[in-house]
């Protein structure tokens, strides 16, 4: 079975996917100003994120250092429930927009994680939030729906 990563098509999808989000979200309103010094590579290091998340190689770990990097990103942002549901907002246009897999299975995956994902940063960025400092980076799969291959 493909993980979500071969399936989503690569890191190359991934790294579209990841500029078309960050071109919609330094433009929005809401989300805009937490990315207002955003380090011009940050896409790139979201797609390494994602594709270690979704099966793929293990190079956020290797060449950003994993977990606790990605956790320091969050600290005290203090990010709000509406700035997260539009972060979630803009990802999902971007997958519809780069043509990231539309089927069902793969949408449900790759959704659940994002949901999952995004409240995880949400909790962990509130004002005195104590998450755990060493975490594995997760590794997400398909779920209760694999792939549709008939």
């Amino acid at each position: 079975m493909p993980t979500l990563y071969e399936w989503a098509g690569g890191t190359e999808a991934l790294e579209r996917l990841t500029e078309a989000f960050y071109r919609s979200v330094v433009k929005d309103d809401l989300i805009g100003p937490l990315f207002a010094h955003m380090d011009g590579d940050h896409p790139k290091y979201v797609a390494m994120w994602l594709g270690e998340v979704f099966g793929g190689p293990d190079r956020y770990t290797r060449e950003r250092g994993g977990y606790p990097n990605m956790l320091r990103h969050h600290l005290g942002k203090a990010i709000t429930e509406p700035q997260r549901r539009r972060w979630v907002s803009l990802l999902m246009d971007a997958a519809d927009e780069v043509g990231l897999p539309d089927d069902p299975e793969f949408r449900a995956a790759f959704a659940g994680y994002i949901e999952w994902g995004t409240r995880l940063a949400r909790s962990n960025s509130e004002p005195g939030a104590t998450p755990p400092a060493q975490a594995p980076v997760p590794h997400w799969g398909w779920g209760v729906a694999p792939p549709y291959q008939p």
